[in-house]
């Protein structure tokens, strides 16, 4: 990690220590990201899976019209 300069005027330790934990804060948040894009995440819990929810594709076919009042 490269060392963080001031180049201008004269930050109180308040403000130094603001910029560091916006710093701090994004690259935790670019590493996670870049960990749950590798696929880190671990298995989907199926009580959270939210494509269960969804209604299923439809089929359309010889006697769908009869079936489709059909509870699934």
């Amino acid at each position: 990690m490269s060392p963080i300069q001031v180049l201008h005027g004269q930050p109180t330790p308040e403000e130094l220590a603001t910029v560091l934990a916006v710093v701090q804060a994004r690259a935790a948040a670019a590493q996670a990201a870049a960990q749950a894009a590798a696929g880190a995440g671990g298995p989907v819990n199926p009580w959270n899976d939210h494509a269960k929810r969804l209604r299923p594709a439809l089929r359309p076919g010889p006697g769908a019209w009869r079936t489709s009042a059909w509870a699934r």
